[in-house]
């Protein structure tokens, strides 16, 4: 009986390693590196319903990790980027405003939220400069190691990013 089922167990190991699969759809393969793309005039108004939506190409893929962030200011000359969703509060610890987003395949939708978006200080609702980086689903794996992804300049040192070959969208 024992080599019968040994039997069997061999005849299915081989038959299963000889088989193959349709090939998968180019890109795909563990290749596409990380990716930083910086929006520039992205404006938060009364107009686009405090919600601008920023095409992006080629596609996103569902295995994927999108982080944004809002550029808040400069320290010591260095760019200081906040994540995404980002929340102030008034005096009492309610929400005055905040930022947040969603995204599609083709897109991410920024938008922010409060009670008074239209009284909010133009410096944060006006001319903001956006990155949104997108980490390929095979480089962000199960590992223990994870960065802290509230520090852009953590990300893109985690995930071999060169900062100096950002794609410019204007919008």
């Amino acid at each position: 009986m024992k080599k019968i089922l040994t039997l069997f167990a061999v005849v299915g190991l081989m038959a299963f390693t000889s088989c193959e699969g349709p090939e998968g759809p180019p890109g795909q393969d563990g290749s596409i590196p990380a990716e930083v793309y910086e929006v520039s005039n992205v404006n938060f108004t009364n107009t686009n319903n405090y919600n601008p939506v920023i095409a992006l190409s080629p596609a996103i893929l569902p295995s994927d990790m999108v982080l944004v962030y809002r550029l808040s200011g400069v320290d010591n000359g260095r760019d200081v980027w906040k994540l995404l969703p980002e929340n102030y509060y008034l005096a009492d610890g309610t929400l005055d405003f905040g930022f947040d987003y969603d995204f599609t395949i083709s897109d991410v939708s920024i938008y922010m939220i409060g009670n008074d978006l239209g009284g909010v200080v133009s410096s944060f609702r006006l001319n903001q400069v956006i990155r949104i980086v997108i980490v390929p689903g095979y480089l962000t794996g199960k590992s223990v190691n994870k960065p802290d992804y509230s520090n852009y300049n953590e990300v893109i040192k985690r995930y071999n990013i060169n900062d100096n070959n950002i794609k410019k969208i204007k919008l």
